[in-house]
């Protein structure tokens, strides 16, 4: 052990080596002389334990490289997304419009009028960028935006309904993703839930028969992730409204996926339009920015101006706020909307794409792909979903290109294709690799051709 800890070269021996110099000029000194540290801190440890380890200048300067290059190369990166799920949370959910990049990169690369109300001269509420807005698309007297909607619905139960109680069915106690839960989220906010019906049934005489002295809030939770079926029933959200503005209560929806559009057309059902609550007299409604609505990630919060006051009023809104970054992607996307320039929303036109339209870059794709050696590909039906929480139990009819190679098996091509850069992830179904067009750019095809070149 002592005569291998000796045989370590010093570390201005490692730094005169003339690859590290060179890597050194390209990333600086101090990023290099930490890595060579840490490299021979690693390998000193190493055999202080025992082990048997290269102690050569040369082993150590490959090892030294490949750590510089480790550090200096960003996690966080663009992949190309072939599952055709098209909120894939794992895959941070919406991708933005091309017009709401444009204006952030501007708003982030300098200073911007943030707070600052450019007429008169004097400080302002970052909040006004949105709520005008939303205002023109919605017809709200109020919206406010927070960083998702978990913080939106719990800002707005620990203002309303701090301390009092929240009537809400049994059948809407849903579990979001990550394990967050409805139930959990409502009693971190002060507020005490009380449930009424059934799982499946609930009545408008079972919210009636609940409310007391200390009920506040009517809350209606659209179940987004998951559907039950059969003997069902669920009262309509107008004879909600009624019954809490004939007790003078609030009632509040927590729609979820946030769809600002009627995607009927787009074989999408039950997912109601923000609109329609607002319509129906909902006092208070909460969604998403990054699921249906095509934007970020934020949870707005739109309805009456007296209860928005209070929600903006809370202390804990500076700590749920939103940055300008989120502020300009968002107010540039509600611009496309308020346009009716709804393909220029990656979500709104991979959602309306048809399955014939698909089917012709598929083809073209597919045909390239069976050039390449060793390669079949050839077109079969499939289903694409929205996911993110969003539509369970439908699909929208896709085409798929079905991938086989003569050597390689279909876990081996998904293994390979998602360990390059950039990476490209499909899926796999009955031993072929698929790939689902839907959620591809057009200017990705290349990419995904130059992906299964590489593999011999």
């Amino acid at each position: 052990m002592e005569n291998s800890l000796r045989q370590i070269p010093p570390v201005d021996e490692l730094l005169q080596r003339k690859s590290i110099r060179e890597v050194e000029a390209r990333v600086g000194h101090r990023l290099v002389l930490e890595v060579t540290r840490k490299v021979l801190q690693d390998l000193r440890e190493t055999i202080s334990r025992g082990s048997r380890s290269d102690t050569s200048a040369e082993s150590l300067e490959k090892e030294i490289l490949k750590e510089v290059e480790r550090a200096t190369d960003l996690s966080l990166q663009p992949v190309i997304n072939a599952t055709g799920v098209i909120l894939h949370t794992n895959l941070g959910r919406a991708p933005l419009a091309p017009e709401a990049l444009d204006h952030l990169a501007r708003v982030a690369a300098g200073y911007s009028n943030l707070e600052y109300d450019l007429e008169h001269g004097e400080r302002g509420r970052r909040d006004v960028h949105t709520n005008r807005l939303f205002s023109l698309l919605l017809g709200v007297e109020r919206s406010l935006v927070v960083n998702n909607n978990a913080a939106a619905v719990f800002l707005a139960l620990n203002t309303l309904a701090e301390g009092a109680e929240v009537i809400v069915s049994r059948g809407e106690l849903i579990e979001i993703g990550g394990s967050f839960r409805i139930p959990d989220v409502c009693m971190k906010s002060g507020a005490v839930l009380r449930e009424v019906g059934t799982t499946n049934r609930t009545r408008t005489s079972d919210y009636a028969a609940a409310i007391n002295e200390r009920t506040r809030v009517l809350l209606r939770v659209h179940p987004s992730n998951f559907r039950i079926v059969g003997f069902t029933e669920r009262p309509r959200l107008e004879a909600l409204v009624e019954l809490a503005h004939q007790h003078n209560l609030l009632l509040m929806e927590d729609l979820g996926s946030g769809c600002l559009l009627d995607l009927t057309s787009c074989g999408v059902r039950d997912e109601f339009p923000v609109s329609l609550s607002l319509k129906a007299g909902a006092d208070v409604v909460a969604f998403s920015g990054d699921k249906l609505l095509g934007g970020p990630q934020a949870g707005i919060v739109v309805g009456k101006r007296e209860p928005l006051d209070r929600i903006r009023s809370n202390p804990l809104f500076r700590a749920l706020r939103v940055d300008k970054l989120t502020i300009a992607v968002m107010e540039a996307t509600i611009s496309l909307y308020l346009q009716g320039r709804f393909d220029a929303i990656p979500v709104m036109r991979m959602m309306r794409l048809s399955k014939a339209e698909i089917a012709v870059r598929a083809e073209r794709l597919a045909k390239r792909i069976s050039a390449l050696p060793a390669f079949t590909a050839v077109l079969q039906d499939g289903e694409s979903v929205i996911g993110g929480g969003s539509t369970p139990g439908q699909s929208l009819p896709t085409t798929l290109v079905a991938i086989r190679h003569a050597q390689h098996s279909a876990t081996m091509l998904e293994s390979t294709l998602r360990r390059r850069k950039p990476p490209i992830l499909g899926r796999i179904e009955q031993d072929t690799f698929v790939l689902d067009l839907r959620t591809v750019e057009d200017r990705q095809d290349d990419d995904l051709l130059r992906g299964f070149e590489q593999i011999r």
